[in-house]
């Protein structure tokens, strides 16, 4: 066989598991119900406080908050002004505006996203990710399930925790001086 022909069938058996895996992993993360039953059942009781369909979803977010909030979506590094936020201030939900984090635990992680050591306490819940073929932690809104970003565990003191968040998520009320 030559070259070229073997490049070709070779690309195209690669493109064909790319689109393969793609669409497990689309339907791995629709359960029956869909993305929102799944969010649900990782709730302690099975829902959440604060529940809309998905067309009222669409209506209270922008395009670029449902796309992370309610598809797990992640928005492009170094694009949010709340990576450049310093002031005093709460970090809340965009879509519930339950309160997630206390500026006083922002760091900057070089990452291009909000980064804090640790969350206020009951603002989140985590769940093992697997998606793009490696285990991570996701972390989501307690009060409306919201993906929110994830954990990881090269943070720094106190907790050596490192939640990097999607600023599109979340909105930034500043403290009184």
């Amino acid at each position: 066989m030559n070259t070229r022909r073997r490049l070709l069938l070779s690309g195209g058996g690669a493109l064909a598991v790319m689109a393969a895996l793609g669409q497990w992993r689309a339907k791995a993360a629709q359960p029956a119900g869909g993305a929102m039953a799944m969010r649900a059942a990782s709730g302690a009781a099975g829902h959440f406080a604060v529940e809309h369909t998905e067309a009222e979803w669409r209506k209270r977010l922008t395009p670029a908050q449902y796309e992370v909030l309610r598809n797990a979506g992640t928005e492009r590094a170094f694009t949010s002004p709340l990576n450049h936020e310093h002031r005093n201030g709460t970090f809340a939900c965009a879509g519930c505006a339950a309160n997630l984090f206390a500026s006083s635990t922002k760091f900057d992680s070089g990452t291009g996203w909000p980064s804090f050591y640790a969350p206020l306490p009951h603002a989140v819940i985590e769940r093992e990710d697997l998606s793009f073929g490696m285990a991570r932690t996701e972390v989501l809104c307690s009060r409306c399930g919201g993906h929110l970003g994830h954990v990881f565990d090269d943070g720094p003191k106190p907790t050596g925790l490192r939640y990097c968040m999607n600023g599109v998520a979340m909105t930034f009320t500043p403290h009184a001086a």
